[in-house]
Order: C-alpha cells, then structure tokens, then sequence
C-alpha cells in the first residue's frame, strides 16, 4: 500500500469563493498520464439508492487515468417537491440551485426503488483489465463544492435514534429534537471556507465522498439485499459503498476488492463535514466534483477496503454488530501488520494496543464500520 506522500492545498477560486481541495501537482520526473475524463452528473450517469450489476459503463478506462466526476447530493434532488420548492423553503435561491439537481428530479418517474436506499450515486466506471482478485487502488486529487450550501438533518428517531439502529431497544425514549433540514451556507473566513452554524461556530469544510464503490455481490438476505441482485446503497460492506469515513478526504487513497470483471466503481454521497459516527443520520450533504486516479493490482486480494492517508494506514472493520466490527478492525490490522511490517501475530496483536485508534466512522446505516488507525510515524 505504498503511495507518493500529498498534502491538502485549497485554492480560492473566482468571485463565488469556490474553493478546490487538491493534491499538489506531479513531481517533476514522474509518470505523467495525459488522458483525463470527465464524467457528469446526468440524469443517465445516475443511480438512484443501489449498484446496478447490469448497467452499460458510463465510460471505460485504462489503469493510471484520471476521471473528473460530478456528483449530487440526495438532499434536494429526491423529495417529493420540487427543488425549487424544496429548496427555497430554506432560503436558496433558484439561481443556486444546479441543473443537474432539477433534471435528476425529473427523472425519478419509472425509476425502480423496491429494495433501495436514497442516494444518488454516479457510474459504474469500467477498468480496463479488472478481475476478482485484483485490487482497486483509488486516488483522491481534487473535491470542490458545487454549490455554496448544504444540509444536516435531525430528528427524534433518526441516526442513533431510529428504530433500525442496531443499539435500539424497546422502552428507549423518544429524544426532544424537532425533525428538522439545517441548511448550512459556506463562506470563506480567515482563508479557509468553513460552514456557518452560527456567529460563535464555524465548522472548517473537510470533503469527502461517503460513497466510493465497486459493484458488489449481492447475497439475498445480507445488509441492504432485500430484493436478488440488488444491494441497496445503504449499508457499507466488503465492496466499499456507503462507508462514510471522513479519513477519505484529498491526498488519501482508497484501496478496494474487485469483485467483477472492470472492477465497476461508483462515487456518490457527497459531504462537506462530518463528524465520526454521523450520529444524525446525515453529514453535511453537499454536491462535489471529485478528480480522481485509478491504479489496477493485479492478484492483489483483499478481505475489506483499506485506506491510507499521509499520517495512518486505515483498516476497517463491517458488521451489523458493533462490537464485531471492532473485533474485525483488529483482526484487518494485525493482519496488515503482519503482511506489511514482518510483525508475527502477537506483536502485531501487542503494537495495535499501544499504538492504533479504533474509532467508529459509521455508525448509521446498519452495518457499523470501525476504522483501525496506524500512525505511519510509528515507523523508522
């Protein structure tokens, strides 16, 4: 899992204060890779709450390319009102409203959702080559907010509090928080774009995509698979999908399991800031551009998605049961450690306890995920 180092560069851009989180450029001397692809959020690029194993792709790539892919965030584009409506009811205005957002809108009609989450989620992206067995690597460059907002929601039974949590419990107290759309704006203050909560509180802009997948392999009867062949988009598993790990923000890299002939990967869920957990149910939702590098490994397995940062390696731990994604966080570490550094079991087993965080990332869409941070500084 080794990876040229990258450090997070914001760019003001323009009089609407858009701001680019970007990976410095090449080094001179590198590989350089020409080709780069653009794939936008219409309404034939999207899926709506699900995988789709069957769909044509969107576009094809050779290992080493870059793809530039607009995505939307579900909040706003598939409630029932329209947007303008929707929207506007927090104070937006119909010019900041992106077109893509009002044509996803319009296209909900005849789309299937038997079986399927909210998310609106662009691809599948082919590469070239791809196997079960290999491993998707994939590079985040670039995330720019497409608009200047985004929305929270609350409620007394969602997040932690609904009833599909699985730390709920019968007799549990309905919690006193209005069922609420928080619309945060961004501004840039001291040089740095941050979400206005308040006068006293602004929260810095750390983007991410929630969503980052491979298509996956459905098993009737596991998280998300009411229905044969379709996952929906809620739950994050094996195959990557709606991890919500803040850690996946510009300079990581995300390594995945391909699970299909072209790997398939999709990109959705797009968030401005997020806590660890997502204890609401919801981040900051906000429509991103992502720019992204693929490298395909050839007979390159892997058990879980693993991610890496300048700072930690990130392995994780999936499961329904919270105490058994920690367990399987430690497992995925001290295998790593064994695999990566030549630790034998017991002192891979030792180090992950002095030395390695286990948080919990997700905690809101029925599998539970724990991350397992090792400090890269650990390591002479």
């Amino acid at each position: 899992m080794s990876r040229r180092p990258v450090t997070v560069a914001a760019i003001a851009l323009g009089m609407l204060g858009v701001v680019v989180y970007a990976a410095p450029a090449e080094v001179a001397g590198a590989t350089q890779v020409p080709v780069e692809h653009v794939v936008p959020s219409r309404p034939e690029t999207l899926s709506w709450g699900w995988f789709p194993l069957d769909k044509a792709p969107v576009l094809t790539i050779a290992s080493g390319e870059t793809v530039r892919i607009d995505t939307l965030s579900h909040a706003g584009s598939t409630q029932r009102d329209h947007p303008a409506d929707s929207l506007a009811e927090l104070g937006v205005e119909r010019d900041e409203i992106l077109a893509d957002v009002i044509d996803f809108w319009e296209s909900r009609e005849g789309r299937p959702r038997e079986g399927r989450s909210g998310h609106v989620i662009t691809g599948p992206i082919a590469i070239e080559g791809a196997e079960p067995g290999d491993m998707l690597e994939v590079q985040v460059l670039e995330l720019t907010p497409r608009v200047p907002y985004g929305i929270n929601n609350t409620g007394p039974t969602s997040g932690v509090y609904g009833t599909t949590y699985p730390g709920s419990r019968p007799g549990d107290g309905r919690r006193d928080i209005d069922a609420t759309r928080h619309l945060y704006r961004t501004e840039t203050v001291d040089g740095r774009l941050v979400a206005v909560v308040s006068d006293e509180i602004h929260v810095p802009l750390a983007p991410f995509m929630g969503i980052m997948a491979v298509a996956p392999e459905p098993v009737l009867g596991e998280p998300g698979v009411a229905m044969a062949g379709v996952q929906a988009s809620r739950p994050p598993g094996r195959f990557g999908g709606n991890m919500d790990v803040k850690d996946l923000g510009v300079g990581s890299t995300l390594f995945l399991p391909v699970l299909h002939p072209d790997a398939l990967f999709y990109v959705g869920d797009p968030h401005s800031a997020q806590g660890d957990g997502e204890v609401s149910g919801t981040a900051i939702e906000h429509s991103l551009t992502g720019r992204f590098r693929f490298v395909l490994h050839k007979n390159r397995p892997l058990s879980m998605p693993r991610a890496e940062t300048d700072t930690h390696y990130i392995l994780m731990g999936i499961d329904l049961d919270l105490d058994r994604a920690l367990q399987q966080a430690v497992d995925e570490v001290v295998a790593f450690l064994v695999a990566e550094k030549g630790l034998t079991p017991t002192k891979a087993t030792s180090l992950a306890s002095i030395a390695v965080d286990f948080q919990i990332a997700e905690a809101v869409d029925l599998t539970q995920l724990v991350t397992g941070k090792i400090p890269k500084s650990i390591f002479r």
